[in-house]
């Protein structure tokens, strides 16, 4: 194993770049000379000693039914770029930047696009256009160079705005926005596509276990704000006996709590809400603890549905902590070769969603079947819903809700 990961090393190390290289992948062949057949046990046994060249040989789909092998013959074929029989074409995709915008996704989100199409045994091109903002004047020229250079289909993660700039100019261009849901924005045409978490749907599922008062969290991002948004409304709709609200709002560099949580009686037996990030919630938890607060529940929306709570929090603080989360599939396949190039797709839904836009436009493009079930209805992907706690090592399903 040790010389296989030698092996990959060129190719994990290649992949931290956001730019990819037009040189395409070296296609892999393995032919079976061993004159006696190999059983499932035989081939277990062939990837216990590392023989993974020999598992291969034998390995073929329609002859094994043990789950744990078919996986492996996934993920070695995709990390060696094993040669089959594909669509018979190039899949092309272009990825429309805006990096001074979003950051770090401007690379992430390239890299799961590239581990969705290693997982193929297909010749695929994608190419980074990247635009220093989202101006009308930016977008118009990337998306006239995206169509001179043949591409169709085009993976945008950009901000609101900036989407809403781009749907204005109604380009002849199929565009998945990863970051985007379709209800806070004016759509027009067939062509757009959304795969933006619904955090209103994810709200009235966590309502379920909301009790008065309900203790909100906030600060001035404007997610944040519109998290609050939709807790007023879904609060308002609900039927509890002496309903009241209390409202926080935490700048970025307030650290202690005291003044609003110290011997704060109103607070006893309510609901915790936290529309902040990971590390002020953390911090919002511990000094609940602290403070006594007695508050029954705590819940939160995806921003907080990450493995870091368990070193940021203790035990007791998170105890009844509910989050909603809707990265509820993934393929085993997909997570490990995101994790070759440093990528998350298991826990940051905007890498998820863009993995979940590719494997769309893969089935428009070929016909071949989705890796992901989820639904694509009225062109905005419809994410199940899972309540999760994160108990003392990992996140515990308390609720799972499918899309209606």
């Amino acid at each position: 194993m040790k010389l296989f990961f030698i092996l990959l090393l060129p190719l994990i190390l290649s992949a931290q770049s956001s730019k990819i290289s037009s040189i395409p992948l070296p296609r892999v062949y393995i032919q079976n000379l061993d004159i006696y057949p190999c059983n499932e046990s035989c081939m277990e046994e062939m990837l216990e000693y590392g023989q993974i060249f020999s598992f291969l040989s034998h390995a073929d789909y329609s002859e094994i039914e043990d789950e744990e092998l078919i996986q492996a013959r996934l993920i070695y074929a995709s990390l060696l770029n094993l040669g089959t029989a594909g669509f018979g074409g190039e899949f092309k995709i272009a990825m429309l930047l805006p990096y001074k915008k979003i950051g770090k996704y401007a690379a992430s989100t390239t890299n799961s696009a590239f581990a969705y199409m290693l997982t193929k045994n297909s010749d695929f091109q994608i190419r980074s256009f990247k635009i220093e903002s989202e101006t009308p004047e930016d977008i118009f020229n990337a998306l006239q160079n995206i169509a001179e250079e043949g591409f169709s289909f085009v993976i945008a993660p950009m901000t609101l705005t900036g989407a809403q700039t781009l749907i204005d100019i109604n380009p002849n261009l199929h565009v998945y926005f990863p970051t985007v849901n379709i209800q806070d924005i004016n759509a027009t045409t067939n062509t757009f596509y959304f795969g933006g978490i619904d955090y209103k749907a994810q709200t009235e599922a966590l309502f379920e276990y909301a009790s008065s008062p309900l203790i909100i969290f906030h600060n001035k991002s404007r997610v944040s704000q519109k998290l609050r948004s939709y807790d007023l409304e879904v609060y308002a709709q609900l039927e509890l006996p002496k309903k009241r609200l209390i409202e926080f709002e935490i700048e970025q560099r307030t650290s202690n709590l005291a003044h609003l949580l110290k011997k704060n009686r109103r607070l006893q037996g309510g609901t915790v809400i936290l529309n902040t990030p990971l590390i002020k919630s953390s911090m919002i938890m511990s000094q609940l603890t602290l403070h006594d607060s007695n508050v029954s529940t705590i819940l939160s929306t995806q921003i907080n549905y990450d493995p870091l709570i368990f070193a940021t929090t203790q035990y007791r603080d998170r105890k009844q902590l509910y989050i909603a989360n809707s990265i509820a599939q993934n393929s085993t396949i997909l997570d490990e070769t995101n994790r070759l190039l440093g990528n998350d797709i298991g826990y940051d839904w905007i890498n998820y969603s863009t993995s979940i836009g590719v494997d769309f436009f893969y089935n428009l493009m070929t016909g071949e079947p989705r890796e992901y079930t989820i639904n694509m209805h009225n062109n905005q992907v419809q994410y199940p819903i899972e309540i999760v706690n994160p108990g003392i090592s990992k996140f515990t399903n308390i609720l799972s809700q499918e899309p209606f």
